[in-house]
Order: structure tokens, then sequence, then C-alpha cells
């Protein structure tokens, strides 16, 4: 059963009458941690800025006062640590588990590049050894008192984000998207595995929205498509967000400096997400 892969339809051991298919894939929390609120940030595709927006939802989420921690569950992608300027290694807690690391603001968080000797590296790893390491940062970590963790997703709805919902408790989804004309589709791809997994949507946030013209001040909605709040009331998701496309963002993350940039757009999603 360890290497079960949550597929009872292709299951050989189902078919063969050893397995019933219900079964508690829950990860056991790590005994020096303790958790409040776990929200999953995730994306029908990739290349709509998911991890920006991860970053941002973390930083808000401090600027409160909340404890706050990020679980990079992009295993292939690891970029949260980048963003922060966060390049030491996690180092052990003394106790058998791992210690998170700590941005300047005090976000916590565990990505592969924090563990791996290497981390241009590239993951050359199957499904279930990457889903083995997204269970064992929620199980191996010692995160300690954390009101509220985001879990930066893999894109799409494939093994990993499964693995996340079924191993760990989350609490709620907040979707990202891009303008596109495809945003409809991606949307809907989400929102069909959060009824799936009966998760709800607390929020959607609308990433590289519209373009605002230094020099004229003219807003243009360079991808066309519909509004975050629009897509939201279509789906009967109660928080939206948009944000522009800004070279703010992209210097910020490059120069690890995430915890510096505006995050009052984010507002009314933290708010979802904190109840």
């Amino acid at each position: 059963m360890s290497e079960c892969n949550h597929n009872c339809e292709e299951c050989a051991s189902k078919k063969a009458g050893k397995c019933s298919g219900e079964h508690d894939f829950k990860a056991p929390a790590n005994p020096r941690s303790n958790v409040k609120r776990v929200i999953a940030v995730m994306s029908g595709k990739g290349g709509v800025g998911k991890s920006l927006v991860t970053e941002l939802l973390a930083v808000e989420a401090s600027r409160r006062g909340l404890k706050t921690a990020i679980l990079d569950a992009d295993i292939t992608g690891p970029s949260i640590p980048m963003a922060f300027g966060v390049t030491e290694r996690a180092v052990s807690d003394g106790e058998g588990g791992i210690m998170p690391c700590r941005s300047q603001g005090g976000v916590g968080m565990m990505s592969l590049n924090l563990v791996v000797e290497n981390p241009k590296d590239p993951v050359v790893w199957r499904g279930p050894m990457i889903a083995g390491v997204v269970k064992q940062f929620w199980s191996d970590v010692s995160w300690g008192d954390v009101d509220v963790m985001f879990v930066d997703m893999p894109p799409g709805t494939g093994d990993v984000p499964l693995t996340v919902f079924q191993s760990l408790p989350v609490d709620g989804i907040v979707v990202v998207t891009s303008p596109q004309d495809l945003v409809s589709l991606i949307v809907e791809k989400a929102v069909r595995m959060a009824e799936m997994m009966e998760k709800p949507i607390l929020g959607i946030v609308e990433n590289m929205s519209v373009f605002k013209c230094p020099d004229c001040g003219k807003e243009h909605r360079i991808f066309g498509g519909k509004g975050s709040s629009e897509i939201a009331a279509a789906h009967g998701i109660a928080a939206s967000a948009s944000l522009p496309i800004d070279p703010a963002f992209a210097a910020a993350v490059d120069s690890g400096t995430i915890e510096t940039v505006d995050t009052s757009a984010l507002r009314t999603v933290v708010d979802a997400v904190l109840g």
C-alpha cells in the first residue's frame, strides 16, 4: 500500500480483492508543529504566476502579525526561497526532524532548494517520489506555531495536488488565473477538483490582469479575457482580486525582496482565507 497512486480504477490490488479502496491517506503532523490553517494555492495550468501569488499572500498575512509559513509543493520548480532572499540550507531540529528556514520578515518555509546539495540540479523524479517529499515536508518539518500555512502547488490537477488534498488538512483553496480566453477552462478544472476533494474555494486571483502605461496612466487589458470578479461570481466564489503586470514584482522576486512590495490588492482574498 505504500506504493498506492490513489487511482483505484487501475489498481491491481483492488482488482485482486486485496484492497477495498477505502484508506486514510492523511500524513501525520509533526509533533512539534501546530498549524491552525492550511491554504492550497493552485492553478489549472502553469505560467499564471501561482508562486508569486503564494508569496504575496504570505507577505500580506505576515504583515497582519500572523505567524505565516509556506510549504513549497512545487517540487520540480521550487522558487519560494529565492523570492524571499533565503539561501541557507535547512538544518536538523535535534529531534530527528527539520527546522524550516525563515525570511527576514519571519515567514517560515520549506522547499526542495533548502535541502538539496545543488539547487541548480534538475529534479528528475517520478510522481510517487515527488509526492513522498511533499508529505515529508508536512510530517518531518518542525513548523512550530503557525497561524496560516500557504501550500504552493504545482500546476495542473495531477498526482501532487491530489496528494496534497488527501494527505494534508487543507482548509481551503485560492485559485490563480491569468486573463486569457483559456481562463474559464482553467478555473473550471480547479473548481471541479475542489468539489471532488470537498475543499472550499475561498478566493480567486487574476494575475497579469492589466498593464498601466507609465507615460499616460491608461490601463490596458493586454491579454483580454474576463475580469476576476466576473469569473468569481460565475462560480460562486466570494472573494476576488487582480494583480497588474508590474515590473516591480519581477524585480523583487529576482532580488529576494518580495517582502517589500505592495500587497494591498490581495487584502480581500486574505480576509476570506482567514475567515
